[in-house]
């Protein structure tokens, strides 16, 4: 049987007035949030979610004999229990979410004819990468040593969007410092000043669809995040994607909250003093809280719910677009006839790119869509879940994924979905066609296999995500990002707050992050502490 989509559907269901805390959108940072508010401080609190189903992109839907998780292909630092990733997920689930490891090699990457192959463990890593460039190895152990100085640089900077604003202004240069070092020098300019060889580059950059921008223009710390968090593997949620907000939601509806769908949130309202004190629906009613939190990406947070005239909140819109949205793409959703065992899939992502320079493949396409996809991105949702064969037995799912400009599209963003027109349509037939074709490439299992095929596009994500370019990982993750003051969990508007990916890193573990200093904030307590810490070293 499908998931049982997460919340109850705000026209059928009475709502009280008043909360302890209010949450726009139900993403993994707002439900992070929320569920460290009931948790740890008894709060009733309102998740408020626009589309039918919660989750944000860890959510799954559903065609017959069929089910794809949108966003969520691998996550990293589960399945060891004493991890810190693994801790937060514990505690915010308590335990009911379960994990697939991966298989060994979570990352093949295929550049032009050549294969490569990202092993589970760092060791493994690094003899993987000796195989291939047998003459890099001092560039390989410069590469590695410059990922963990990275990543163990983080933790002060993150820290420091959670502590009080008069601490930060007293302490919070000392506290970013170390990791500004690192962001604000791009991955290619770290990588250059590491080696020469442009192959190499490309290879230890493949994953750069993970974090949206090629090496000239990604900040380097959002390449060594993303690069140690698969260091020791990956897994995958057993039963899917939408367990993951399935399993926190309890935490929120014992202390008297509640997660509601299809319930559109208008404004934030502020009170006479200027505070946030509610929020306006789509509808015109209204619901109050002394606590409102922002799940809804900093761009809607300061370009849509707020007015404009807040006081405090022009500057930062005006800093934040200057950053820019991510990358939108296309998702092919691919059904198959047969089960995952018998097709021969293993879970093994793939990475396929037609040259190790990964800026000119990317600079070519958005030139002319016609030109090579400058990523393929391929995923097996049903080989890497265990309990998938039970829900949909003889079938199997795949996720083909390529970047998609949002200006190829906007000339048809004020249509409704599902009725755009045939000119659209004929363009997502036209891509869903090459995505097919390079998907038996790549997978010659496939063919004569498909049964089901639909594509989306970057107004398909606006259209359920709200994000306003269809963005997949909300701001860029440039340098200038780094070094805004303005992305933390407070707001110049008292008692208006941001969570999720914007606040911290992109990504499930970010967002999650990011609601965790988010709770820390509005509590004045270090929350992401107490969630990072294995069950065992909290009960001794």
């Amino acid at each position: 049987m499908p998931n049982k989509p997460t919340g109850v559907s705000y026209k059928q269901v009475s709502i009280q007035e008043r909360w302890d805390a209010i949450v726009i959108g139900s993403g993994i940072g707002g439900l992070t949030t929320a569920a460290l508010l009931a948790k740890h401080a008894g709060k009733q609190v309102l998740v408020l979610e626009r589309h039918y189903t919660a989750g944000g992109f860890t959510h799954a839907f559903h065609r017959p004999g069929y089910e794809w998780d949108v966003g969520v292909h691998y996550i990293g630092q589960v399945q060891d229990p004493a991890s810190p990733v693994r801790a937060a997920f514990d505690h915010l689930t308590e335990g009911r979410l379960a994990w697939n490891p991966m298989p060994d090699v979570y990352d093949q990457i295929r550049i032009a004819d050549r294969v490569y192959e990202f092993p589970t463990g760092m060791d493994r890593f690094r003899d993987s990468l000796l195989g291939s460039f047998p003459a890099e190895g001092a560039a390989i152990d410069r590469y590695l040593a410059a990922v963990l100085s990275c990543v163990k640089a983080s933790n002060s900077y993150f820290a420091e969007k959670a502590i009080p604003r008069i601490a930060a202004r007293l302490a919070g240069a000392w506290m970013r410092a170390p990791f500004l070092r690192w962001a604000n020098s791009t991955t290619a300019e770290v990588l250059a000043g590491i080696t020469t060889n442009r192959e190499l580059i490309g290879v230890l950059t493949a994953q750069w669809g993970d974090y949206g921008l090629p090496p000239t223009q990604s900040s380097f710390a959002v390449h060594a995040t993303i690069a140690a968090h698969y260091f020791d593997g990956a897994s995958y949620p057993v039963g899917g994607a939408s367990q993951i907000a399935a399993s926190i939601a309890p935490v929120i509806e014992r202390a008297g909250g509640r997660i509601v769908v299809s319930a559109e949130v208008d404004k934030i309202v502020l009170d006479r003093s200027g505070r946030a004190s509610g929020v306006r629906m789509a509808d015109g009613r209204e619901f109050r809280a002394p606590v409102i939190v922002s799940d809804a990406g900093a761009l809607n947070t300061f370009g849509k719910l707020l007015a404009p005239d807040t006081p405090g909140c022009a500057a930062i819109a005006s800093e934040i677009r200057a950053i820019g949205h991510s990358m939108s793409y296309f998702s092919l959703y691919a059904g198959l006839d047969q089960s995952a065992a018998e097709l021969g899939f293993t879970g093994t992502n793939i990475w396929a790119y037609p040259s190790f320079d990964h800026d000119a493949n990317v600079a070519r396409y958005i030139a002319d869509p016609a030109a090579p996809f400058p990523v393929l991105f391929i995923s097996f949702p049903s080989a890497k879940d265990p309990d998938f064969e039970a829900r949909h037995p003889g079938h199997a799912t795949i996720e083909a994924i390529t970047l998609a400009p949002y200006r190829w599209f906007s000339e048809w963003e004020s249509t409704r979905w599902k009725h755009r027109g045939s000119r659209y349509d004929e363009l997502k037939q036209s891509f869903t066609e090459r995505l097919l074709a390079r998907l038996e490439k790549h997978v010659p299992a496939t063919r004569g296999h498909v049964d089901h095929a639909e594509i989306s596009t970057p107004l398909t994500t606006r259209h359920f995500a709200n994000y306003q370019a269809g963005e997949a990982y909300g701001l860029n993750t440039t340098p200038a990002r780094f070094r805004l003051r303005s992305l933390c969990a407070q707001t110049p508007v008292r008692n208006l707050f941001l969570t999720g990916q914007d606040v911290t890193m992109l990504g499930v573990t970010g967002a999650l992050f990011g609601g965790a200093v988010a709770a820390s904030a509005i509590l004045h307590r270090n929350l992401v502490g107490a969630v990072t810490r294995p069950a065992a070293a909290q009960a001794a």
